[in-house]
């Protein structure tokens, strides 16, 4: 056992010059592998108490429990975060814009946006009073309607229908008001409108309000299928029989109306690892389902005008990758990096162990045949009649050699040569001592 551990001992020691230069590979490896994403985010949302805003607040909560801090910063709607986004200064990496913003939009101001998924519909809602009819948009033109704010979310689905029309955006009718929102609502309960658009999820207090109401009704969208064959980012999405209100059985009968989505839109500031953590936390955000929403229908990967991440594909494709479906996010994201090393690291480690063999027999057979140098001096000096007079001052080096010897270590394979080695010296001492003996002799 003690030859055992001594052996090794030897070979450690042997290939001591292995370890800085792994330590060089790791560290060079280390180096250039990409950091691990941060663990915060900021991200633009919408108005106090608005769909977008509460959508957030659920997402917050949600990636808070893998410890990823979610700062949410609110906004006027779906143009504010574009902007946003496309304002390197401001801080924010991610926010919900309304589909069809991208026709706002330039090629190059597109391509620095990066769409994770779409994660939840905004139905349009038309609401007049009991007394008012309306089949189609122009029916509206001599009517007092709320078609929402200049830069809101709601005109930018209206404006599109509008022009669809023939109904010039920039020259309405002076029946026509720029509202939306609580005041339009209480200006529609008033009297003072014959009809309004609005923009949110079936949930939302102010559409929940507007469906409780006995003196207001839903507008059934009759041309759905024109609108969405002009507009693709819109979907066409029918109402049943008291969805918006039991107790009002509101609408009474089933309503189609239009609906852009909800999307999660980053900029190049967002981390792509972060992709699947964020639509993760989305979809468990939208598990249970809205009134509308089917259970486990979003996050969606919906035709889109963006960049899109293969992280983002990846999980619409498959889900979650394989560690983070078993691990948490912070320690699958470091096992990820880390694998990724392994493959470049074998590529390296493979021809250097397959050196190291050659290597660790040479540093260890260094320790014998070094003492052969002076062997061999001494028999070209016997060869060639020309060795020293001092035939005792080599004497004296070889008998000290042997005593050297003797506290060389080599492994047990490499004993052999050892005691050659002691042989050859032996043989060596003793003709230079039958050299002096002659030397004595003749003198």
């Amino acid at each position: 056992m003690n030859r055992i551990v001594q052996d090794l001992s030897i070979m450690l020691r042997a290939n001591l010059w292995l370890v800085p230069v792994l330590a060089a590979l790791v560290a060079a490896l280390f180096y250039f592998v990409a950091p691990p994403p941060p663990m915060h985010a900021t991200m633009s949302t919408g108005g106090m108490g608005g769909g977008y805003t509460q959508f957030a607040e659920k997402l917050r909560d949600e990636l808070a429990k893998e410890g990823f801090e979610l700062k949410l910063v609110n906004s006027t709607g779906s143009r504010e975060n574009t902007q946003r986004l496309l304002d390197k200064k401001s801080g924010i990496n991610l926010a919900l814009l309304q589909s069809g913003q991208e026709l706002e939009l330039n090629s190059q101001q597109r391509a620095k946006l990066i769409q994770l998924g779409a994660v939840f519909q905004e139905p349009l809602w038309l609401f007049t009073r009991k007394d008012v009819t309306v089949d189609a948009l122009s029916d509206l033109v001599p009517l007092r309607t709320a078609i929402g704010a200049a830069n809101g979310g709601t005109r930018m689905v209206v404006d599109p229908m509008l022009a669809a029309n023939k109904i010039d955006s920039h020259n309405l009718p002076q029946t026509w008001r720029a509202i939306t929102g609580k005041k339009a609502l209480a200006a529609l309960l008033d009297e003072q409108l014959d009809a309004a658009f609005f923009l949110g999820p079936a949930e939302s207090p102010l559409i929940q309000q507007a469906a409780s109401h006995p003196e207001l009704q839903l507008v059934n969208f009759t041309q759905a299928d024109a609108y969405t064959a002009r507009m693709p980012f819109l979907n066409e999405l029918e109402i049943g029989p008291g969805l918006l209100n039991l107790a009002t059985n509101q609408p009474p009968q089933t309503v189609t109306t239009l609906s852009p989505v909800a999307m999660l839109v980053a900029n190049d500031s967002f981390h792509p690892a972060l992709t699947a953590l964020i639509l993760a936390a989305a979809q468990e955000v939208m598990r249970a389902g809205t009134l509308i929403d089917a259970p486990n229908a979003w996050p969606k990967n919906k035709p889109h005008e963006f960049s899109t991440l293969t992280e983002a594909q990846y999980f619409h494709d498959k889900g979650l990758p394989l560690l983070q479906r078993y691990l948490p996010f912070r320690i699958a994201s470091l096992a990820d990096r880390y694998i990724i090393l392994v493959i470049p690291l074998l590529v390296l480690l493979f021809p250097l162990f397959k050196v190291a063999g050659p290597i660790y027999r040479w540093r260890i057979r260094a320790r014998i045949y070094r003492w052969y140098k002076y062997l061999r001096d001494i028999d070209k000096q016997f060869s060639n009649d020309t060795l020293p007079e001092h035939v005792d001052y080599e004497i004296q080096r070889l008998t000290e050699m042997q005593d050297e010897l003797a506290k060389v270590e080599v492994p047990l394979s490499y004993t052999n040569e050892l005691y050659e080695l002691h042989l050859h010296v032996r043989y060596v001492l003793k003709r230079l001592e039958s050299l002096k003996e002659q030397h004595n002799n003749a003198s």
